[in-house]
């Protein structure tokens, strides 16, 4: 059951006012492009179809859309330009939903796994470690028993930073001296809220880029050491993107889903950027649910995603 059973008044004004930048350079450039054209033709396809790459949707995403929106001008056979954004908001809601994955009604845990094992991946300086805060701040707030791990041991800071995130949600963090094994928290991280009747755990990675066969031998070896202690952890692989990178984000993206079986994606600083077309591509580039976006850098500005709720606070109602 999720925490919030609806898309509330107050989570509505969040998203709009996180993508508002993304909005007005998607809607500043379509209007451009359609100035002075009564009908959708072939010049004012190729016109959107610079709109949505410079709003970073992607070339393979872009083309797909376009493509979709020929079929729709081809059949309904006069198609004006008044009517595009509307085509536009259905064509890309469509191929989101084609993504086969279910918008969650709120920040929900699996009944039949506890604890709840999620293990987040992802490059320095995309929000990992306040992503992790913010998620167990809203686990907490179901009523969850949250247990953090700092398994990022190559970085003072980061577990620093992660024990701070602790005090203020007010859930425990194992953590050990730096350079530790990563593998070594992940074990003590599980045994602790194993023994403590945790309902879900987070674990914090580093976020170092390595070599593709350097991250995939680490990550396997913390998963490994992880089914020693609950056989099927982790069970959510979630990796953080920074949204304001644009096409770096795809790049990362494409080493993380190489390096380790991601199965969930967060991507952040979206209320900072006009690149928010970013979540469009990468969703339907990867087919892995992006499950969170982050809209600010208060501890609720961490959203779960609702494809519907997002292609309209972009394009309207």
């Amino acid at each position: 059951m999720g925490i919030f059973s609806f898309f509330s008044k107050e989570k509505k004004e969040t998203l709009d006012k996180g993508l508002s930048k993304t909005k007005e350079n998607v809607f500043s450039k379509l209007t451009r492009a359609i100035a002075g054209k009564s009908k959708v033709d072939d010049d004012v396809l190729d016109d959107l179809e610079e709109v949505l790459i410079t709003s970073d949707v992607g070339v393979d995403t872009t083309l797909k859309i376009i493509y979709r929106i020929e079929e729709r001008v081809s059949r309904d056979k006069y198609v004006t330009t008044d009517e595009l954004t509307t085509i536009l908001r259905d064509e890309i809601a469509q191929l989101l939903t084609e993504n086969k994955t279910e918008d969650l009604e709120g920040f929900v845990l699996p009944e039949d796994k506890k604890p709840y094992v999620i293990m987040v991946v992802g490059v320095n300086g995309v929000g990992k470690t306040t992503t992790i805060g913010k998620l167990a701040y809203q686990f907490k707030k179901a009523g969850k028993n949250v247990y953090l791990g700092a398994a990022d041991t190559f970085r003072a800071a980061a577990v620093e930073q992660l024990g701070i995130w602790s005090e203020r949600v007010g859930v425990p963090i194992v953590k050990q001296k730096m350079g530790s094994d990563p593998a070594s928290v992940a074990f003590d991280t599980l045994n602790s809220a194993k023994s403590n009747n945790a309902d879900v755990v987070i674990i914090d990675t580093a976020g170092r880029l390595h070599n593709k066969i350097g991250l995939m031998n680490e990550l396997t070896k913390i998963k490994n050491v992880m089914k020693k202690v609950i056989p099927d952890a982790p069970h959510e692989i979630l990796l953080i993107l920074d949204g304001s990178t644009g096409q770096n984000a795809f790049e990362q993206a494409k080493q993380f889903t190489a390096a380790t079986e991601v199965n969930a994606l967060a991507v952040t600083k979206l209320d900072g950027t006009a690149k928010g077309g970013v979540v469009i591509g990468i969703s339907d580039q990867f087919r892995i649910p992006v499950k969170y976006i982050g809209l600010g850098e208060g501890i609720e500005d961490l959203q779960v995603f609702n494809k519907k709720e997002f292609v309209n606070s972009l394009f309207g109602e």
